[in-house]
C-alpha cells in the first residue's frame, strides 16, 4: 500500500526532507518522521501542493530581506549589551560565592575576602548570605537583582540536567553534524558496527590506530559528516549527563536479531529516554539463519519503544555489521533524523564543549579527546576543563592529521593540558592562561568545599521528602531492581497505582539483577531513589552511592516496599529501621567440618565479620539466604571476630548451600525515627 516515503518524495522533487515533512503534517497526513510512508493518493496530493510553488526560488531569495533581520536582530542586541554597561546582574536566591564571583567577573578570592571584611565567613561553594548579596555587589560597583526563591525549586523538576543553552543570534547559527552514540547489550555487535563504519568511512590505511586513541570519528553521507562517539556505552553516556554535559544528539540502539532485548538493552533504553534524545534501532546480525526482526520489534514494545513498522515513531533498520548489508541505509536514516532535527551551532564564538575521553600519552603528555559544541577551537587557545587548565599545543583529527582548527561537532585529540582532564567535564576557551589557571583553581576550591559538605544519603532523602511534602505538583522517581522478572513487573505495576493529588510515581528504569554502579549514576543524573527487592548493591555501587549521597532502599517483603513508597510520595516515612553493613566476605572454597556441617572458606574484604551477627548470602546480586553467623574460625580456633584482609571459616545458621563466588554480608539493624 505504501508507495513513497517522505525522504524519497523529497529527493524526487529536489526539496529538503524536513520541508516536505512539515507540509505533509500541515495537510494533516499521518506522518511523523522523514521515513514515514504515504499511499499513492496522499503522495500525489503532496506533490501537487509543493511543485506549483516552485517559485520557492522566491523563498530562496527571501534571505534578501535579511538586511532587515540583522537590523531586527541587532535591535535586541543593545538590550543584551546594556546590562553590561550599567553593570546589572541577575542571580538566584541561594547563589554560591563561586557563582556570584563569576557573575561579577571578579576573582573568587577577592569576593571571599570582602565577605570576611563584612564579618561573614563563606567558602567558595557555600551560599552568599541573603543580606550580603546587595552590599557585596555594590562594593564592586555592580547592581544586582535577586530572583525569587521559588524558581530554583522549579529547576529541580526536569528529569535530566538540561543542555547548556547559548543566547546566540539566530543569524549566526550554522548547520553542524549530529553527534551519535551507539549503545546496546554486550555481544550484540556494537563494536563490529562501529568498526565497519570506521573502516569504510575513515582510516583506509592512513594513520592506522589513531582512531582507537581518539575514541571518536566521522563518517560521511552525501557529503554531510556524522560524528560517532566510541564510548563504553550507557555508563559513560549517563556519567556525562550527571555532570550536565549533554553531548549526544542521536542514540543508535543495537539489538541482535537472534537474541532480542536483553538486560543491557533495557538499561540503554531507560538512559536514552531519560536523556530525551531521538533513538534509531539497528536490528543487527540479519545474516544469521535464526534472525527474527519481528520478534525483536515485538520485544521492544514491552519497553515502550514502538517502531514505525508497528505504527510507532521510532525508526528501525535491519543490518548486518559483518557483511555490511543495510549499513548504508542506517547512515542515511541517521542523516535524515539529523536533517529534520536541524542541529545548529555558532562557529564564531569562543570554543566550548565536552571532554569525552582522556589519558596520559607517552609522547604528548596529558591529552583529552573533546567534542566542540560551540565556536571554533584553534591551536594556541587557552583552555579550562573543570579543575584542569591548559593551552591547545596540538590538535589531531580522527584521521590522525594535525589540524589548526576544530569546528562544532568535530572530535579532536588536544594536547597541552597541565594534567589529565576528567572525562565528562565541560571545557571552554578563555582569554589567556592566567584566567584559565584562575578558573581551574576556583573549581578546585569549589570541589574541596563541596566534598566537605556532601549530604549523606539520609540527609538527601530528607530533602527529597521535604520537596514532596511542600510542592503541589511533583513526582517521585524510582529505579527498581529485583531478583526475578515477575517481581519487577509486579512492583512496576503496583507503584504506578500509587498517587496523590498533584503527585505521582514515575519508574525511570526497572530490571532484573543486583544494584550496580550504573544504577547509581542514573539515579544521580535523574534525582531518583534506588529501590531493590531481594537484591543488594555490589561494592562499587555502595561506594558510588556513599560518594554521591544516593539513598538505596532494599526490601524482602513487597508490602513493606509499597507502603514506604506511598508514605514517601506524601513526604513522610513511618518510623523505620536503618541497616548498617558491618562486614563483607567473599567465599573462596567450601568444605565440611564434623559437628559444624558445611563451612565457607572466606576472605574478608570489608569491615569485620562478627560471630552471631545477622548475615545474608548474595549470589549474582540476589539475596538467597538471610539469617545469622553460627560459627567463625581462624585456622582451628573459634574466634569472636575477623577483620578485613584476613581469611576465616564461616558457618551459617540452618544453611548449607554456600558456593564459591558467593558474598556473605553481615549487618546490624537500628530503629530510627522518621524524617
Amino acid at each position: 500500500m505504501v508507495t513513497k516515503r517522505i525522504y524519497e518524495l523529497a529527493k524526487e522533487m529536489g526539496l529538503a526532507s524536513r520541508d516536505v515533512l512539515a507540509t505533509a503534517q500541515d495537510l494533516g497526513l499521518p506522518v511523523t518522521t522523514a521515513s514515514s510512508g504515504l499511499d499513492q493518493g496522499d503522495a500525489e496530493a503532496l506533490r501537487s501542493m509543493l511543485l506549483p510553488e516552485e517559485p520557492e526560488e522566491e523563498v530562496a531569495d527571501a534571505p534578501q530581506p535579511a538586511p532587515d533581520s540583522p537590523e531586527q536582530a541587532s535591535a535586541p542586541e543593545p538590550d543584551v549589551s546594556e546590562p553590561d554597561d550599567i553593570r546589572v546582574i541577575v542571580v538566584p536566591s541561594g547563589v554560591s560565592v563561586l557563582e556570584m564571583a563569576r557573575a561579577m567577573h571578579q576573582p573568587v578570592g577577592e569576593v571571599v575576602r570582602q565577605l570576611l571584611s563584612m564579618g561573614l565567613m563563606a567558602a567558595a561553594a557555600a551560599p552568599v548570605p541573603p543580606e550580603a548579596i546587595e552590599p557585596l555587589a555594590e562594593h564592586f560597583g555592580i547592581m544586582v537583582e535577586v530572583e525569587r526563591g521559588e524558581e530554583p525549586e522549579e529547576v529541580d523538576e526536569p528529569l535530566v540536567k538540561p543542555k547548556r543553552v547559548f543566547d546566540d543570534d539566530p543569524a549566526s547559527l550554522k548547520a553542524r553534524p549530529p553527534v551519535v552514540t551507539v549503545m546496546g547489550h554486550v555481544d550484540h555487535g556494537k563494536t563490529t558496527l562501529l568498526d565497519y563504519i570506521r573502516d569504510t568511512n575513515v582510516v583506509s590505511g592512513e594513520a592506522g590506530g589513531i582512531t582507537q586513541h581518539i575514541g571518536a570519528y566521522q563518517a560521511t553521507v552525501d557529503g554531510r559528516p556524522i560524528t560517532f562517539i566510541d564510548t563504553p556505552g550507557h555508563a559513560a553516556f549517563t556519567a556525562m549527563r550527571a555532570r550536565g554535559a549533554e553531548v549526544t544528539d542521536i542514540v543508535v540502539l543495537v539489538v541482535a536479531a537472534d537474541d532480542g532485548v536483553m538486560p543491557q538493552t533495557a538499561e540503554a533504553i531507560s538512559h536514552t529516554k531519560a536523556a530525551g534524545v531521538p533513538m534509531i534501532v539497528a536490528i543487527n546480525k540479519m545474516d544469521l539463519e535464526n534472525a527474527d526482526p519481528l520478534r525483536v520489534r515485538a520485544m521492544l514494545t514491552e519497553h515502550e519503544v514502538v517502531t514505525e513498522e508497528l505504527g510507532g515513531e521510532v525508526v528501525s533498520v535491519e543490518v548486518s555489521a559483518t557483511s555490511g548489508d543495510g549499513m548504508g541505509n542506517l547512515l542515511e536514516m541517521i542523516d535524515l533524523v539529523a536533517q529534520v532535527s536541524e542541529f545548529t551551532a555558532n562557529p564564531r564564538a569562543p570554543a566550548s564543549g565536552v571532554v569525552i575521553e582522556s589519558h596520559l600519552d607517552r609522547g604528548l603528555g596529558p591529552v583529552g579527546t573533546v567534542i566542540v559544541q560551540r565556536g571554533t577551537l584553534r591551536r594556541g587557545d587557552s583552555l579550562v576543563a573543570g579543575m584542569v587548565s591548559g593551552r591547545a599545543r596540538s590538535i589531531i583529527d580522527h584521521t590522525g592529521r594535525r589540524v589548526s582548527t576544530a569546528t562544532p561537532s568535530t572530535p579532536v585529540l588536544v594536547s597541552g593540558w597541565a594534567s589529565v582532564p576528567a572525562a565528562g567535564d565541560m571545557f571552554e576557551v578563555v582569554k589567556n592562561d592566567r584566567i584559565a589557571r584562575s578558573m581551574a583553581a576556583d573549581q578546585v576550591d569549589a570541589v574541596r568545599a563541596r566534598t566537605l559538605v556532601v549530604p549523606t544519603a539520609r540527609e538527601r532523602l530528607g530533602q527529597l521528602l521535604e520537596r514532596l511534602r511542600s510542592q503541589e505538583q511533583t513526582e517521585l522517581l524510582l529505579i527498581i531492581k529485583a531478583d526475578a522478572d515477575g517481581s519487577v513487573e509486579a512492583i512496576r505495576e503496583a507503584v504506578s497505582q500509587i498517587a496523590r493529588e498533584g503527585g505521582r510515581v514515575n519508574v525511570v528504569h526497572a530490571a532484573v539483577g543486583g544494584i550496580n554502579e550504573n544504577d547509581i549514576t542514573l539515579a544521580d543524573a535523574t534525582g531518583s531513589v534506588v529501590v531493590g527487592f531481594n537484591v543488594r548493591p555490589d561494592p562499587n555501587a555502595r561506594r558510588a552511592a556513599a560518594a554521591a549521597g544516593i539513598e538505596v532502599l532494599t526490601y524482602s517483603i513487597i508490602y513493606e516496599l509499597l507502603d514506604e513508597m506511598e508514605q514517601m510520595l506524601v513526604g513522610r516515612l513511618a518510623p523505620t529501621r536503618e541497616e548498617t553493613l558491618v562486614g563483607v566476605a567473599q567465599v573462596r572454597a567450601t568444605f565440611r567440618v564434623p559437628r559444624l556441617g558445611s563451612v565457607a572458606g572466606c576472605y574478608v574484604t570489608e569491615g569485620t565479620i562478627v560471630r552471631e551477627a545477622k548475615a545474608r548470602v548474595v549470589r549474582g546480586g540476589s539475596v538467597i539466604y538471610d539469617g545469622r553467623v553460627a560459627s567463625l574460625r581462624r585456622f582451628k580456633d573459634d574466634v569472636r571476630e575477623v577483620a578485613a584482609g584476613y581469611e576465616c571459616g564461616i558457618g551459617l545458621e540452618r544453611f548449607r548451600d554456600v558456593k564459591e563466588g558467593d558474598v556473605i554480608e553481615t549487618y546490624r539493624v537500628d530503629e530510627i525515627a522518621a524524617t
